[in-house]
């Protein structure tokens, strides 16, 4: 549960991912969260219905995009204790996304009284980056 500021923690995240049939489909852990900045990183594991096709390693630019969705909505979401509307996202494909799993990290960029602004960053295991993403989020619970 949120503490007494309504801040959502690592755990709390943890399970509202645990608890979604589509998120848990990606397999998504959190490994960090920071209110300070607001950010959060989200670790996604490489799975055979993740690849783009079978036996190439390459992550599918689908779960890609989903990745960086979910990263953007909970950077808001800690915040005001829970998941909010996407409004608009944008994904740049940088290079293929090879490896054992991508690691997303979510930065807000602003956030006012109605909407947010969040940029994600995708790297792979070297610490490559992959792939970029900005998202317009509701900055209201919804």
């Amino acid at each position: 549960m949120a503490d007494r500021t309504g801040i959502l923690s690592a755990a709390d995240i943890q399970d509202m991912f645990d608890g979604s049939p589509f998120i848990a489909l990606l397999g998504l852990e959190v490994v960090a969260v920071d209110p300070g900045p607001a950010s959060i990183t989200v670790r996604m594991p490489m799975q055979p219905h993740l690849e783009r096709f079978p036996g190439t390693g390459q992550f599918h630019g689908g779960p890609i995009a989903s990745l960086i969705d979910v990263v953007g909505d909970f950077a808001i979401g800690m915040m005001v204790g829970g998941g909010v509307p996407t409004i608009n996202l944008r994904v740049d494909y940088l290079k293929p996304a090879l490896g054992e799993a991508l690691v997303a990290t979510a930065r807000v960029r602003r956030s006012g009284r109605t909407i947010a602004v969040v940029d994600i960053d995708v790297r792979d295991r070297a610490e490559a980056l992959v792939a970029v993403g900005r998202g317009t989020y509701s900055s209201i619970k919804g």
